[in-house]
């Protein structure tokens, strides 16, 4: 069924109705979603209209509608991409076999903890930005807030479906903790670190969902290879709602950086304590924000070896990126891979088994896409004829997973002391004066077409409205 329902209580394409104790479930469980979402959801914003996509469709022609909502009356529902005619399975032990419509027995704990270690991250990355709406620099940047907010809540939906469905009730168990945890809440946080970190303002909010969300993307795309085949519907229709999270991400740090090139440019300044003093964010600033959410973000994809990603793969639960486009087994047994590792001081490379090495795999193919989109940064900087650039830092640097956990790495790959750390740290990573300079500029702009002094506008509006449209109403 690719047109959602939106007549009943939850919206969906499942056909829901048809397994009443299934929907009795998800609407016993929907009540505390929607007091999560008061509580912890977009601070303030209950009383909103804005101007949100709503799914009415799982085909890729039209699949969502435009129009104003209230942010509580918000629909969030449970949607799968459309099946494939005799999908297979495409890797591990399990290749060519059907792909599963039930949970393999063998393979029920391991499919449950990716289900939840999933789910875990969606509500988490919204307890993070709850309270940026309080400061968005216009409608338009506070509307895609919005968007990414209940977007990830319907991410949320999407894997508690699961977990009721074909977990039973340590399904039930673990969709009632999902809404039990809280972002960086000191007894019962969120399962991956990078979740509880905080975002204080919106240039960790864009760096946030340019790097994170792509993180995000990658997994997702790691799933949607996955034989059991709920898993890979749901995540396949997951990674049409991702890209726009991925978009406001990389479109707002150019818009920051296009932004203070045009002041320097305006002023014929570089010093960044001068580019300050004009109220944008200076080059070096968005720099070190850079390098601290990309290697967070990094740590996101585990340890580089492991032998979960092994066990993930050899049955068949979870892909590499792309798994059909590669030209190999699909096995992968007697491969190797190159890992980086540390010898007498210094970085090195060895090889290990490439089914051990899958996280690092992964993490290089993350790596490539992100460096791609700081090339576009670059050519932002590049065009108003100033010498600066920005660059991923090493991936050895400030990691704190796996081989690097601990050790002092500078950005460009050595291997240093902590005291050489602790007198660079500050020219490497935002400092307390920088996160509370950029504080200082985040004040909140609402008026209708108006942007804060810190951002340039979006070159086009969203769903070709103009770029002054009125993207939130005030009631």
């Amino acid at each position: 069924m690719s047109s959602i329902d939106y007549t009943d209580k939850i919206p969906n394409n499942v056909n829901l109705s048809e397994d009443r104790t299934l929907q009795r479930a998800l609407e016993h469980w929907q009540p505390s979603y929607l007091s999560w979402w008061q509580d912890m959801g977009p601070d303030g914003s209950h009383d909103f209209e804005v101007y949100l996509r709503t799914a009415v469709s799982t085909t890729p022609e039209g699949w969502a509608h435009f129009g104003h909502v209230r942010m509580p009356d918000y629909r969030w529902g449970i949607f799968l991409a459309q099946p494939e005619a005799d999908r297979r399975v495409n890797f591990g032990e399990h290749k060519g076999e059907a792909a599963w419509q039930e949970v393999p027995g063998e393979h029920r704990a391991n499919l449950r903890r990716i289900i939840v270690t999933q789910g875990d991250t969606e509500p988490a990355s919204v307890e993070q930005q709850r309270h940026l709406g309080k400061t968005a620099p216009s409608q338009y940047d506070l509307r895609n807030l919005f968007q990414v907010n209940v977007e990830e809540g319907r991410h949320l939906w999407a894997m508690v479906y699961l977990l009721h469905k074909y977990f039973g009730r340590d399904g039930r168990e673990e969709a009632e903790a999902l809404l039990e945890r809280r972002s960086g809440d000191a007894d019962n946080p969120r399962i991956l670190g990078a979740f509880n970190e905080r975002t204080p303002d919106w240039l960790a909010f864009y760096m946030f969902t340019y790097f994170t969300d792509r993180d995000g993307k990658f997994q997702l795309c790691a799933l949607a290879e996955s034989g059991f085949d709920p898993l890979s519907r749901t995540t396949r229709f997951m990674l049409t709602e991702e890209a726009h999270h991925m978009f406001v991400g990389e479109s707002g740090v150019s818009r920051v950086i296009a932004r203070t090139c045009e002041v320097m440019k305006k002023h014929g300044i570089e010093d960044p304590a001068e580019v300050r003093k004009h109220g944008v964010i200076d080059l070096p600033t968005i720099q070190r924000y850079l390098n601290f959410h990309y290697s967070v973000t990094i740590d996101l994809f585990g340890a580089d070896q492991s032998s979960n990603a092994a066990i993930f793969y050899s049955s068949g639960l979870k892909g590499r990126y792309e798994e059909t486009k590669r030209d190999d087994d699909h096995l992968l047994k007697g491969g190797s891979y190159k890992i980086l590792d540390v010898k007498d001081g210094a970085l090195t490379e060895r090889e290990v088994p490439m089914l051990n090495a899958l996280n690092e795999v992964l993490r290089d193919d993350y790596i490539r896409d992100s460096t791609a989109g700081i090339g576009r940064w670059n050519k932002v900087i590049e065009k108003a004829g100033l010498a600066f650039r920005l660059a991923a830092p090493h991936k050895a640097f400030n990691r704190h997973i796996g081989t690097f956990a601990g050790l002092r790495v500078s950005p460009d790959g050595r291997v240093i002391s902590e005291a050489e750390w602790a007198g660079k740290v500050a020219q490497w990573l935002p400092s307390e004066e920088d996160r509370a300079f950029v504080a200082s500029l985040m004040g909140r702009v609402v008026e209708t077409g108006k942007y804060a002094n810190w951002i340039a506008p979006p070159v086009v509006g969203i769903n070709k409205q103009p770029v002054d449209f009125e993207y939130v109403r005030f009631n």
